[in-house]
């Protein structure tokens, strides 16, 4: 396309309105411009053409045959963009909101939540996409994502969601049933703690503990920290808003916790405009708090 050899836009666009509603008044109030414009633009493009578009004819106007034919080409052209424009927007509408977050926080605060969801928006899709990586939403096509973190991420708006303080917890058989325990009792029982995890070294360390003298076995996930928990194998540090279901069905109990604003998890997305109905998931998730 070579656009120095095309007449402006809004010319283009005034007479096909023009040719269209057979006046100058009727385009004017289509486009909401003045009639005087609607001329103008017109008197333009006939002069960047060295062509006569139309003939002026009292209150009315007539096309020549260049007008015919540049009408009817133009007319296509933007029908045809038009036509595409909303066929975009129509599959965007029907498409599923997709949301991306770890896949711990997926299946321990998600995935519970979504039934109430669907009770009251049957008709939203919801795409779930676990993953470990803070993924570039625009790129890879997302509506919206939970970040962990202090929620100063460039290029993407933020939310605080929920906390995402760390506690620890175990299976109640482990501690004889006891809830809180002082510092010295945690130094001596079994630990199940991820291998690739340094936050949480630093959090155990800060409230007083020695990593290097724990009894610790060691696991690759979020996930399989928490299923081991749950089977009485040691106890576990992860972010009080993933161990909800645990805590209220007592599989695991509350061993440690402290009041801690930051780190939370965070509904981000990207900037811009959002389709509907992942502003009314937005809207609802910001809710579930």
């Amino acid at each position: 396309m070579d656009w120095r050899k095309m007449p402006s836009l809004a010319s283009l666009r005034a007479f096909e309105a023009a040719a269209r509603l057979s006046g100058f008044s009727p385009a004017a109030r289509e486009l909401n411009v003045t009639h005087a414009a609607v001329s103008q633009q017109v008197r333009a493009l006939e002069a960047e053409l060295g062509l006569s578009l139309i003939i002026r004819s009292g209150r009315g106007i007539e096309l020549t045959a260049d007008g015919r034919a540049l009408a009817a080409a133009v007319g296509d052209g933007f029908q045809t963009i038009q036509t595409t424009i909303a066929a975009f927007a129509n599959r965007d509408e029907n498409r599923p909101v997709r949301v991306t977050s770890t896949a711990a926080f997926t299946s321990e605060w998600l995935m519970p939540r979504l039934r109430g969801f669907w009770t009251l928006h049957p008709d939203i899709a919801i795409s779930l996409h676990p993953d470990s990586r803070p993924l570039d939403l625009r790129r890879e096509g997302m509506d919206l994502g939970v970040r962990y973190g202090r929620g100063n991420w460039p290029g993407v708006e933020t939310r605080l969601l929920t906390s995402a303080r760390m506690v620890v917890a175990a299976d109640p058989s482990l501690v004889d049933g006891s809830g809180r325990l002082p510092i010295e009792r945690l130094q001596e029982l079994p630990w199940v703690l991820m291998s690739d995890w340094p936050e949480q070294r630093a959090w155990l360390e800060s409230i007083g503990l020695d990593i290097d003298r724990l009894h610790v076995t060691l696991v690759l996930t979020e996930e399989l920290a928490m299923t081991a928990a749950r089977q009485g194998m040691g106890l576990v540090v992860q972010d009080k808003a993933l161990l909800e279901q645990d805590l209220a069905s007592g599989r695991l109990i509350l061993i440690h916790d402290r009041e801690d604003s930051l780190p939370a998890y965070f509904l981000v997305t990207a900037p811009g405009p959002l389709r509907r109905p992942a502003q009314i998931f937005r809207d609802w998730l910001l809710n579930q708090v």
